[in-house]
């Protein structure tokens, strides 16, 4: 079946604008970049609503504060690099330590921001927006899957966090999904091993279960959008149904979804866990798709990393089919 890629970025700057139409104290802020993250969708539309900081994210951050304090609902764009890194002491000190009403929708994180290279990949922002009190996470695979998690953050009080693919990502959920905070989503039943992934490598993952189980692998996929607060019971269950797990992230293999899922099983219900990630480096220039196989994160190299910890592996349950 070929697949409809359709781009989150857009999708997030039109929900954006349904929400401006519903509610006159949404505003948005973005710092020089609203033709990437596409909050001109919004901007074309309430352009007294809408503030361009400039090449100057810590201002940003402290602006769209000082908007919170007056009631408005402001929603803050730039590239995830940006946000987490050059700004993180301003989104630590001024919104999430006053809990203020501030939503910081980023786009282009991880390696799949391409040609921009290193320094624009942003492989530790979940780990630093994960780290901060008050603060909420979410990573979303889809367009519908943006779509609610926008309305979402914008109908709840405090902090939150929300990581928008640069790339086009083809649809995954259907118009019955319901996007809920507190709630993993089972994607696939299995038995064998428990697949956990979120944002773009989710639908990398799905492909490698496929392959996986014409290998006789029978594939539990789960999908946790909302990296904190983090779903525990239903990792919990799937951890002991299938005694194996993967988790399989856009990110790096140290403080993003890995890690959590490792805090939450560690605590809980122990069990071999391999992270698949980026692997304590920096990425490089090259095309989205040249750098998902080059680090591993395409469905054929999941397949073949996955294959090859099962065959050295003693306690999975599915030992006797490799």
């Amino acid at each position: 079946m070929t697949r409809e890629y359709k781009s989150v970025r857009s999708a997030y700057g039109n929900t954006l604008k349904e929400l401006g139409r519903e509610n006159k104290n949404i505003v948005v802020l973005d710092a020089d970049l609203s033709c990437s993250t596409q909050t001109q969708i919004f901007a074309k539309e309430f352009p007294d609503r809408f503030f361009n900081a400039g090449i100057a994210e810590q201002d940003l951050m402290t602006t769209a504060a000082g908007l919170a304090c007056t009631g408005k609902i402001p929603f803050v764009s730039t590239f995830a690099i940006f946000a987490s890194g050059r700004a993180w002491e301003q989104i630590r000190n001024t919104i999430c330590y006053s809990n203020l009403n501030v939503k910081i929708a980023a786009t282009h994180g991880g390696i799949t921001v391409g040609e921009d290279g290193a320094s624009h990949q942003a492989l530790e922002d979940i780990s630093l927006m994960r780290s901060i009190p008050n603060m909420t996470v979410i990573v979303p695979a889809d367009e519908k899957e943006t779509i609610q998690a926008v309305k979402y953050a914008a109908s709840v009080y405090g902090p939150v966090y929300i990581r928008i693919a640069r790339t086009n990502l083809p649809d995954i959920f259907d118009s019955s999904y319901k996007f809920n905070i507190n709630k993993a989503v089972i994607m696939q039943k299995g038995t064998d091993i428990s697949l956990i992934s979120n944002g773009e490598t989710l639908v990398e993952t799905m492909d490698c279960a496929k392959i996986l189980s014409e290998k006789g692998i029978n594939a539990e996929i789960i999908n946790v959008p909302v990296v904190k607060p983090i779903d525990s019971d239903t990792i919990i269950s799937s951890a002991k149904k299938t005694n194996r797990v993967f988790t399989i992230e856009n990110h790096s293999v140290i403080g993003g979804l890995g890690s959590a899922v490792c805090e939450v099983l560690s605590e809980n219900y122990p069990v071999k866990i391999t992270r698949i990630g980026i692997n304590d480096q920096f990425g490089q220039s090259g095309t989205a798709k040249e750098l998902m196989n080059y680090y591993g994160l395409s469905a054929e190299k999941l397949t073949e990393k996955i294959m090859g910890q099962l065959k050295n592996d003693t306690t999975a349950k599915c030992i006797q089919k490799i």
